[in-house]
């Protein structure tokens, strides 16, 4: 079993940034990834970035590329998601996951066998 503490959110205005971070309650396996997803009001959970704990390949959803950067320090069984100029739009609660996958697989949260609580992220214009 696996628990994530997600943190960093806030309020800030649009063009900040934020850095999320996600501790896990244990090493992660060579074989896990983990991801970021967010959900706005009224809307479905997307996925937003997710990176590979052994070998770091990443994927991006296409809304968050050059902006969001996903990293990860293995030694602090943690993954941060570092994101610049930010919009009205990035609003929403972000989640963390985890789980056994492959690169293909990250963007969606149907593959990942963990969650976190999330954190809020608010963006005003």
């Amino acid at each position: 079993q696996v628990q994530l503490a997600e943190s960093g959110g806030g309020l800030v205005q649009a063009g900040d940034s934020l850095r999320l971070s996600c501790a896990a309650s244990r090493r992660l396996l060579r074989d896990f990834a983990m991801g970021w997803f967010r959900q706005a009001p009224g809307k479905e959970r997307e996925f937003v970035a997710g990176i590979i704990w052994t070998g770091g390949g990443t994927r991006y959803a296409d809304s968050v590329k050059g902006r969001f950067t996903i990293s990860k320090d293995n030694a602090l069984n943690t993954a941060y998601l570092q994101m610049n100029s930010l919009k009205p739009e990035d609003t929403g609660v972000y989640y963390c996951a985890a789980g056994r996958l492959v690169l293909s697989e990250l963007g969606s949260a149907t593959n990942y066998d963990y969650l976190g609580q999330g954190t809020q992220v608010t963006v005003s214009s």
